[in-house]
């Protein structure tokens, strides 16, 4: 039976990156298919023949290598498909039979390469967010498709209807559904951009909206009592609570940017931190409950505030997602504990500091810059008016009052 590995080829030039492939061996005959990717020799373990995110390492990087570590065990996974199938049809074949099939369904004209060829390109050119969010819409639609990929000229509407009820069946909501479908599309679109395919329009018929979404702010009374549960004997309930409150103490701050907080982006008072989704940049006057959550945890020799990523040098990206896994799990359990209506999840804490904030009168224009969505440069305002700080700080503090 054939094998497949993966290989790392080292450049001659000690400063240049080198490259990736997979090796296929049958009957002593091997053959070599280029992936196309390419890493420096501190970016791969050769005994285990796997790619290491060095110590270090820049986000954009680090997301980078998580990607292709994807890449390379589904590409692996498939080769192996491929083997099974011939040695189950018990007729004689090659190492050239496995490539040939293999890149009948990974050249150029197939959908899924074509959405992880864009998708490697948006995280090597640093639109991280727009990467992140089409690789979840492409798993998706590979469970769909087996693994399988898809000619794009195949792309059209009666398969992503076939999708949608794929989608309904497996029990995933109307929003979610609009957004792998708008996800997808817009990877079409840049296929049709490109010249690769003509413009099918296989989207139409399929849901594309916004779904209106249920109330999820909360009162203050129910802030508070979230906050004064005794959750000493439930150490994962416990800090999944004090990551909601952290959230709603620095005004709805989202969990991915708090994940990524670092210890010296607080300094003189203020924490200061860059919106993951929007590159604005905010500022926030310490408060002393905020303090009193950071104390209660030891982060040692982490660079980060909060004990949400844990371990340096290692994957940044899958222990933020694992964490935020966790909190909202445990939140949903607490929000059980408590007999809310609603499921409660880490978002929660951004919407019910909004809606505190408005029931106090605080100006919505306030609330806008408080919470990131102010269209001006939150720097320029802060080193040119400490007024205006003053204002959403003293926002802050009205709202956190009620507690």
């Amino acid at each position: 039976m054939a094998t497949v590995k993966i290989k790392f080829r080292a450049s001659l030039q000690l400063d240049k990156a080198g490259t990736l492939f997979y090796q296929v061996i049958h009957n002593r005959v091997t053959r070599q298919i280029y992936t196309g990717y390419k890493l420096f020799p501190y970016e791969w373990n050769a005994m285990d023949s796997k790619i290491v995110i060095p110590p270090g390492c820049d986000e954009g990087r680090s997301c980078y290598l998580s990607y292709l570590r994807e890449v390379l065990a589904s590409n692996a996974s498939r080769l192996s498909g491929i083997i099974a199938r011939l040695e189950k049809a018990g007729v004689p074949y090659n190492t050239d039979k496995v490539v040939e099939l293999f890149n009948a369904t990974d050249g150029d004209g197939c959908f899924i390469s074509f959405a992880c060829d864009i998708i490697s390109r948006m995280t090597q050119i640093g639109k991280s967010q727009t990467a992140a969010k089409y690789t979840t819409a492409i798993n998706s639609f590979k469970r769909f498709r087996d693994e399988c990929d898809v000619p794009i000229d195949n792309m059209d509407s009666s398969l992503m209807l076939e999708y949608e009820q794929w989608l309904k069946e497996t029990g995933v909501c109307k929003n979610t559904i609009s957004f792998y479908m708008r996800n997808l599309r817009a990877i079409y679109n840049r296929a049709v951009e490109k010249e690769i395919t003509v413009q099918r329009f296989p989207f139409r018929h399929v849901y594309t909206g916004i779904d209106k979404t249920v109330k999820r702010a909360l009162s203050a009374k129910t802030i508070k009592e979230i906050k004064n549960l005794d959750l000493s004997l439930f150490p994962q309930l416990d800090y999944a609570r004090d990551l909601f409150m952290f959230s709603f103490y620095t005004r709805g701050m989202s969990f991915i940017d708090m994940a990524f907080l670092k210890k010296k982006d607080l300094q003189g008072g203020i924490l200061s931190y860059r919106r993951k989704k929007t590159s604005q940049q905010l500022f926030i006057k310490w408060e002393k409950p905020m303090q009193e959550i950071i104390d209660k945890y030891d982060t040692g020799e982490s660079l980060y505030l909060l004990p949400i990523i844990k371990e340096n040098g290692t994957d940044s990206r899958t222990q933020y997602k694992n964490s935020a896994h966790l909190v909202n799990d445990k939140l949903k359990k607490i929000g059980e504990q408590l007999g809310l209506e609603n499921p409660l999840t880490s978002y929660v804490a951004r919407h019910s500091w909004a809606s505190i904030a408005k029931s106090k009168n605080i100006p919505v224009s306030t609330i806008s810059e408080a919470m990131g969505h102010d269209s001006e440069s939150t720097t320029r305002i802060y080193l040119a008016s400490l007024d205006t700080l003053s204002s959403v700080d003293k926002a802050n503090s009205i709202v956190l009052s009620v507690l």
